[in-house]
């Protein structure tokens, strides 16, 4: 008995949602006009039409296989399949397949969105990793970074036609854009409007195209770009700088470029949150008797602390709008100082006789 759900790789618990997610993964994956596995394609769409049809799913939940011909997987048996109503495909036996549920599969197929041609034309996106200190968090820090991305062509200002000749219409689509295609796949041939790849859907071409960029307007070189990065940042957090992708192809809109954070630690200082943590040691007196002692903050600035007198080791004196500014608002965390009270390994004459003394009097 098949396992629905482990060819789904859900659990049995899965939402709709989960198992329709899981499906357009594994369709993409396994389908056959992309190289895929066919076997394995038709389980996965076999498993999809139980696992997404309340009635089906519960019968297979109960009895281990639905009694409504649902159990078998599409186009097997020798079905013949015909036309059940919009985007629906049915077989003899009654058994539905919503071809509108593989909409993202057909799409990747032929190509991806095939209206859109300022999509094809725009650059794509990149995105780098960024390591800075954690002092670096206080305050606006600024990088100069250098990144391998397509540029607009100098030659020909992102045309992607030489200088001084004609852009002319596209001779395959006649300037339309758009080309018939027909794809056979397994459920059949299908015939769509797609985007004309002599001119990837901009229905001109050039006449003589550019010597340098070779008619996509762009070429790859080395750029060194400025960017702010804000106060408060954290690990793995992402920062998008619009426009400063890759550039489009034939004046096409740049992509974005993605910034992945990467904080160091601090060998004194340990940020949770917006707080900062610090451990700070101080003499048996000190503990005792209690009084001020200066702080070095990660800034760089100086605190003064109170102790309070009797301190044991492992109490915390928060020392409020010390910390991490918040990202993207006003304030900023607290500095939390963990006390550690030194009691020294080796005492000198003197100190013993001071504590002595103290013995003496019951300390």
């Amino acid at each position: 008995m098949k396992d629905y759900y482990k060819i789904l790789g859900v659990q049995r618990s899965a939402s709709v949602d989960d198992i329709k997610k899981a499906y357009r993964i594994l369709a993409h994956k396994h389908h056959p006009d992309k190289g895929g596995n066919e076997k394995a394609f038709k389980e996965i769409n076999e498993a999809y039409q139980i696992l997404s049809d309340q009635e089906k799913r519960a019968q297979y939940d109960k009895f281990r296989r639905v009694f409504d011909g649902g159990g078998v997987g599409p186009g097997a048996g020798g079905f013949q399949w015909g036309w059940g109503g919009e985007g629906v495909a049915s077989d003899e036996s009654g058994f539905h397949f919503d071809f509108q549920d593989l909409g993202d599969v057909f799409e990747d197929i032929f190509g991806g969105h095939q209206h859109n041609h300022k999509d094809k034309r725009r650059g794509g996106d990149l995105e780098v990793e960024v390591e800075i200190p954690l002092q670096a968090v206080l305050n606006n820090h600024e990088e100069l970074i250098s990144l391998l991305k397509l540029t607009v062509c100098s030659r020909c200002n992102g045309v992607g036609a030489e200088p001084g000749t004609n852009v002319n219409e596209c001779f395959a689509c006649r300037g339309s854009g758009e080309v018939q295609q027909i794809k056979r796949t397994v459920f059949g041939s299908f015939t769509r409007v797609g985007t004309c790849p002599e001119c990837s859907g901009e229905g001109l071409k050039p006449e003589k195209p550019c010597n340098v960029c070779k008619g996509d307007g762009c070429i790859k070189t080395e750029n060194d770009i400025k960017i702010i990065i804000p106060a408060g940042v954290d690990t793995n957090q992402i920062l998008k700088i619009e426009g400063k992708g890759d550039a489009g192809k034939k004046t096409g809109k740049p992509g974005d470029l993605y910034i992945r954070i990467f904080v160091k630690p601090h060998k004194d200082f340990t940020r949770k949150g917006d707080d900062l943590h610090h451990t700070l040691t101080i003499p048996y007196s000190k503990a005792i008797l209690g009084g001020k002692i200066n702080l070095c903050g990660i800034d760089g600035e100086t605190s003064v602390i109170q102790i309070p007198s009797g301190m044991v080791s492992g109490t915390i004196i928060k020392v409020g709008a010390k910390g991490i500014p918040h990202f993207g608002g006003l304030g900023r965390g607290d500095l939390q100082v963990r006390l550690e009270v030194h009691v020294p390994k080796t005492l000198t004459k003197q100190q013993k006789e001071v504590l002595n003394r103290l013995q003496e009097e019951g300390l």
